[in-house]
């Protein structure tokens, strides 16, 4: 379903505006054009009013030969037939009318008329100031105001439409063409590694279709650049974590004194070093595949216990020393096998960082539509600022939590974990003392 603001409808809208604009300037320009035609203006009518003065002074005081010498001076001149008549329509020359010409006195019309159809050739009367005679004329071409009426409507139905084409197409290009040219641009640079190329925030505001796109190219690089960054970190500190134990194989293998023991070395070396690598793959392909997990009914005190009997029973911690105070009600939606790997691992975390005696505690609290869970020790927490860093991959707190023992791994797995399955993991420091993970996954059946 198109909305409001898509291209289709911007689109339909410039059209319209196009006709709209072609047809109204056509109309209305045309009907402008033919009114301010259809009459003669003040300058033309002072000028035939000068041509009907000289004939009346040159008949008063010199009579009707010079009379007839001035009008014939006159159609020469003005290439036009002219004479002067009286009341009755005689001729006030010395040269009588011919009858085409008495006829002609039939079809003459008043300086303020109209100037009847386009195309013809109008004749006008100017009285003299007596009243009695008057000058008789044919409109001059010089003086017809429809001389250049063709060339206007020529440039009515072909400039301006061309015109208005052309502003369309400049109007289509800076709405449609440009920010798709500015957008290839952005792509051709990413896709010459370029990581920081960007639509830019002048495209995303937009609301239609090509603000979707920028949106989407946006997210895409914002991805690609997180992905190329963190593969590129997780690689180096790969490399570093490796270091150590193949270190360590190397010097016990120089001082291979006792086969059992070197045999022993190796084992446990190997299996580090595989754990570390199979961490590695797996935190690397959620990060950049992002799988989509299947998710079911998941109750939390079930799966609590489960966790905790192993627990106790690896680390030898006192079972009662891992509390369930989440209701038996507390059901959420998600992968059991993730959920579990992701809870086991913030548990593991919370026991090497308690101090004997100490206690684990999981909580939650129904909220709308999820489920907030809190995993709760008595460690000594860590320190404000450094609270997200914890979530790194390969982050070590050795400072803020004395006997950390693994790869830095587990937390950013368990991050990754509940944030595939459409949650959200984080930490808080507790009063008097110990760390909170908070964990909130959407409530089952929502």
């Amino acid at each position: 379903m198109l909305n409001r603001h898509s291209l289709f409808w911007k689109l339909v809208g410039v059209l319209a505006l196009f006709c709209l604009l072609v047809v109204s300037f056509n109309v209305d320009i045309e009907r402008r054009l033919n009114e301010a035609t259809s009459r003669l203006p003040r300058s033309v009518q002072d000028v035939l009013h000068s041509y009907a003065d000289e004939a009346d002074a040159i008949l008063r005081l010199q009579g009707p030969d010079a009379l007839a010498q001035y009008l014939r001076e006159l159609r020469s001149r003005e290439g036009v037939w002219a004479a002067v008549v009286d009341a009755e329509q005689r001729s006030l020359s010395s040269e009588p009318l011919t009858e085409e010409e008495w006829e002609r006195l039939s079809f003459v019309r008043p300086l303020d008329g109209l100037m009847g159809r386009p195309g013809s050739q109008p004749t006008f009367f100017v009285p003299f100031d007596s009243g009695k005679s008057r000058l008789v004329m044919e409109l001059p071409d010089r003086l017809n105001p429809r001389a250049n009426l063709a060339l206007w409507k020529t440039s009515l139905t072909r400039v301006l439409p061309t015109g208005l084409a052309v502003v369309l197409g400049i109007l289509l290009y800076r709405l449609f063409i440009a920010p798709l040219v500015a957008l290839r641009r952005q792509a051709n640079a990413l896709s010459e590694n370029d990581l920081t190329a960007r639509a830019g925030a002048r495209m995303t505001r937009r609301k239609d279709e090509l603000g979707e796109l920028a949106r989407a190219f946006d997210h895409m690089a914002d991805r690609l650049e997180a992905t190329v960054s963190y593969q590129r970190r997780l690689l180096r500190d790969l490399s570093h974590e490796l270091r150590t134990p193949l270190s360590r194989l190397r010097a016990a293998s120089e001082r291979a004194e006792d086969g059992d023991a070197l045999r022993v070395r190796l084992d446990r070396e190997v299996e580090i070093m595989q754990r570390l690598v199979e961490n590695s793959l797996e935190l690397a392909w959620m990060d950049s595949e992002r799988p989509r997990l299947e998710v079911e009914p998941i109750r939390i005190s079930q799966l609590w216990e489960m966790l905790a009997e192993d627990a106790a029973f690896e680390t030898g911690i006192v079972r009662s020393r891992l509390k369930c105070e989440v209701d038996d009600d507390c059901i959420v939606s998600a992968n059991l096998s993730s959920l579990a790997q992701a809870l086991e691992n913030l548990l593991r975390n919370a026991i090497r960082h308690s101090p004997e005696e100490g206690c684990i505690a999981l909580r939650g609290v129904r909220k709308a539509e999820a489920w907030h869970l809190m995993l709760v020790d008595q460690g000594p927490g860590v320190d404000e600022e450094r609270l997200e860093f914890m979530f790194e991959p390969f982050a070590r707190l050795d400072s803020a939590r004395p006997g950390d023992g693994g790869f830095g791994l587990g937390l950013s797995i368990a991050r990754r974990a509940i944030e595939l399955q459409g949650g959200q993991l984080w930490a808080t420091n507790r009063e008097p003392g110990g760390l909170a993970m908070h964990i909130q996954l959407p409530a089952a059946g929502r």
